[in-house]
């Protein structure tokens, strides 16, 4: 691997007070002793980690002033990769972050790839894999909650866990080579089945566990695709204003106004939700209207919630009637609409039909009913779960089917304890135990997936 010194630009493009260019690398300081004039007359190199100085930017060449800046000095070992660290802020204009960014380029550094500085980080010993996957969940976390869980992986909550499953399969693994390599010794007791048995029924248990909290963490995530559904006309353009709080949606009279998918991101009590706003289910003539519809009918097979809408105004429909078995089986709040007029739905068959399904009443014109909404939302995927902060939650698709595969592993192995398989036999299904696991943190894992990962992250990250 090349450690040569990067730089790139560490905040988002645009304008903006402060800009930040990063380098990290054995370089770094003196490439920016090169092009800094400090204050006091004194060069980088010579202060202390950590400290920050006021000063101008020149251009070696032609001694012009190219930013007036404010320098950072970290010195390894103690800075995110673990190298020597110089950040320059500069203004946060376009033209002038671009320009020291290529001064610093110039005099001998090479422009970061994406990911780079927390790759560096990884493979200097700062932080193990899912830590540094848990950078970039960090940076895309969309709620408070998710924030929590990156920030606790981040912490290395979940590499503890694994790292104390891994030496619980080591310890099994060495003393049953012990018994192999040196049956001779009287002094080391034989590993049987009965004392292999608890041990590996241990590791399994805490997979199992680690595994029942993906779902929840998948969803703080990635969000939760929630689905709108209904006739036209029934306010699903309205649920979807008022959830947002923004008129994101044309909201009138005459069915059929939305004639596509319509996608918004918003938080509902910690939960993400990934809301999507669907033309009208009914037969139609219209051709565009008709796209729309099939679109409505696509997106609804991928959902992980439907909010399906009825009117409480009108009288239920075969059309109606229909949604209801699109959805069978699958994650649904029934929501009746328009409360503040005169009611026409037969509510009893709405209960007949919704079967298990919770049922909220609301009148989106007056507001009301929402937070009962809200709330049926949340506890539907977090109800009677602990809450983030008490919690070692999975949320990478990554470590999840990992995880599946070392259960996989560790139930192959528990099968040949219980049947009497030798010991050397079942040693193979924990050794590969111990390697999946291994993955998950980056202590067993092929370059090629590290490059891929990494990729994924912005520049400057």
């Amino acid at each position: 691997m090349d450690f040569d010194t990067i730089a790139a630009i560490s905040t988002p493009m645009g304008e903006g007070a402060i800009a930040i260019v990063r380098l990290s690398g054995e370089e770094a300081i003196p490439i920016a002793d090169k092009l800094f004039k400090g204050a006091n007359g004194k060069t980088l190199a010579e202060q202390g980690s950590h400290t920050i100085h006021y000063g101008h930017l020149r251009d070696p060449k032609s001694g012009q002033v190219v930013e007036e800046v404010m320098v950072s000095v970290m010195k390894g070992p103690k800075t995110f990769t673990k190298e020597d660290v110089v950040e320059i802020n500069c203004h946060g204009g376009l033209v002038s972050v671009n320009r020291v960014l290529q001064l610093v380029l110039n005099h001998g550094a090479r422009l970061a790839e994406p990911g780079e500085f927390t790759k560096r980080a990884f493979l200097n010993g700062r932080i193990d894999l899912s830590q540094a996957e848990a950078v970039i969940d960090l940076i895309r976390a969309k709620t408070d909650r998710a924030m929590n869980v990156a920030l606790g992986q981040m912490e290395g909550r979940l590499s503890r866990l694994i790292r104390r499953l891994r030496q619980e399969i080591l310890e099994i693994l060495a003393h049953i080579e012990v018994n192999i390599d040196y049956p001779e010794y009287d002094d080391v007791e034989e590993m049987t089945h009965t004392m292999l048995l608890p041990k590996a029924n241990y590791v399994r248990k805490e997979i199992h566990k680690l595994l029942q909290t993906s779902q929840q963490g998948k969803i703080l995530r990635e969000g939760l695709s929630t689905v709108i559904v209904g006739r036209p006309n029934v306010g699903k353009s309205s649920l979807l204003n008022s959830l947002v709080q923004e008129n994101k949606a044309i909201v009138t009279d005459i069915p059929g106004t939305t004639r596509d998918v319509i996608e918004e991101y918003v938080n509902v009590r910690g939960v993400p939700l990934r809301l999507l706003d669907t033309a009208g289910i009914r037969e139609t003539e219209d051709i565009v209207e008709r796209i729309g519809v099939e679109r409505s009918r696509q997106v609804l097979k991928e959902a992980d919630l439907i909010l399906l809408v009825l009117n409480y105004s009108d009288k239920l429909t075969k059309e109606d009637e229909n949604l209801f078995e699109a959805v069978k089986g699958m994650d649904t709040i029934v929501i009746v609409n328009k409360t503040d007029l005169p009611q026409q739905i037969d509510l009893d068959r709405v209960h007949e039909l919704a079967k298990d399904h919770r049922i909220v009443t609301t009148s989106l014109l007056e507001d009301r009913g929402v937070d009962e909404l809200e709330e049926a939302i949340a506890s539907l995927f977090f109800a009677g779960s602990i809450e983030a902060k008490d919690a070692t939650y999975v949320s990478n698709s990554r470590h999840i089917a990992l995880l599946n595969q070392s259960l996989g592993a560790i139930d192959e192995a528990i099968s040949g304890v219980e049947m009497g398989t030798p010991i050397d036999i079942v040693q193979i299904d924990l050794t590969r135990t111990w390697e999946l696991l291994g993955e998950i943190i980056g202590d067993s894992v092929h370059e090629s997936l590290i490059d891929q990962l990494f990729s994924q992250f912005c520049l400057g990250k």
